[in-house]
């Protein structure tokens, strides 16, 4: 099992929210979604934890990328446009400094025009052992 089929099938809550990976590779990777009906808050826009989860989920898989299974410790997100239903949403996520024990990302959301959605950051612990791909 890879990665990316590992975090699509047990990431139950971003599957449940409509949320997959595409791609993934050492210090990289790709999370979309399509934005519904499901996705919007009371102001009819995408709810920001909807947005923060897609972030999450390519920030797991970049943290994760190089094979020792890592936890997120810190993050945040700075949102900069509001999503749309219809909208279709791609999370960039990169590794912007591989430290042994605590690697430091930073994950894009762009629309399907290209604008800039959101910006999440956060720290990761990177543990000793092995990322079990056997579930």
């Amino acid at each position: 099992m890879t990665l990316k089929d590992l975090l699509n099938k047990y990431d139950r809550f971003a599957a449940v929210n409509g949320i997959q990976l595409t791609e993934i590779r050492e210090g990289y990777a790709c999370a979309e979604m399509t934005v519904g009906k499901d996705h919007l808050n009371g102001g009819n826009v995408c709810q920001g934890g909807a947005l923060f989860t897609l972030a999450d989920l390519a920030f797991a898989a970049v943290t994760n990328s190089h094979g020792q299974l890592t936890f997120g410790i810190q993050s945040s997100i700075v949102f900069s446009k509001s999503a749309l239903e219809g909208d279709h949403l791609r999370a960039e996520a990169t590794e912007t400094i591989n430290h042994h024990k605590l690697p430091y990302c930073e994950v894009q959301i762009r629309n399907q025009r290209d604008e800039l959605i959101a910006v999440f950051t956060g720290v990761a612990y990177r543990k000793q052992e092995t990322l079990n791909m056997k579930h």
